[in-house]
């Protein structure tokens, strides 16, 4: 008799099964080297496993534990940042911010809101924000800022947010850049 006889079984996706035969269990040799023979050549064996025989392991499969494994705990999950928003929360007095490619124009007559353009205005052009809306622009390359109102639409250039005035544009880097990646936060 073997007392208080336990086993371990590591399942598929990592569960452990436990199956303890206790004190009373009595594995025969014959249920397990039976087990493994096919129903004919028991047969041809001239003898077959009593139930008696194989009770021990059935019962031991069937008082079986399932555990899930230690580093099977849940992980939280963080938000992948998308290209155009910041992970970081926006400081106080910003609505919105992100991070895009920024340009700068000099031509126009009007803008869109209806003001004449002005190249030297610390003014922008974005497709989405209201007019006179006010943005600060921060230069990733060297932290220069500076702060422009929306009052035309643009850029209609793939890849970039806001067209900068050339006077704004000119504050925070060389104009022969053309463009740049800056960081833009919509203040309220």
């Amino acid at each position: 008799m073997i007392a208080g006889l336990g086993a371990a079984i590591v399942l598929v996706g990592g569960a452990v099964a436990t199956v303890n035969l206790g004190a009373d269990a009595k594995p025969a040799a014959s249920a397990v080297s039976d087990a493994s023979r096919s129903p004919q050549e028991r047969a041809d064996r001239g003898s077959r496993p009593s139930p008696s025989s194989e009770a021990p392991a059935v019962e031991a499969l069937a008082s079986a534990q399932v555990t899930a494994p230690p580093s099977a705990a849940p992980t939280s999950s963080k938000p992948k940042p998308t290209p155009t928003k910041t992970a970081t929360p926006t400081p106080a007095g910003v609505s919105t911010s992100g991070t895009c490619k920024v340009s700068y124009y000099s031509d126009g007559q009007n803008t869109a809101s209806g003001e004449p353009f002005n190249p030297n205005a610390m003014t922008a052009a974005n497709k989405e924000w209201k007019f006179g809306t006010q943005v600060r622009v921060t230069n990733l390359a060297n932290g220069s800022q500076v702060v422009v109102t929306i009052n035309d639409r643009g850029p209609y250039v793939s890849g970039r947010c806001i067209d900068l005035s050339r006077a704004a544009f000119q504050k925070i880097a060389s104009l022969g850049a053309g463009v740049i990646t800056a960081r833009y936060e919509v203040l309220q």
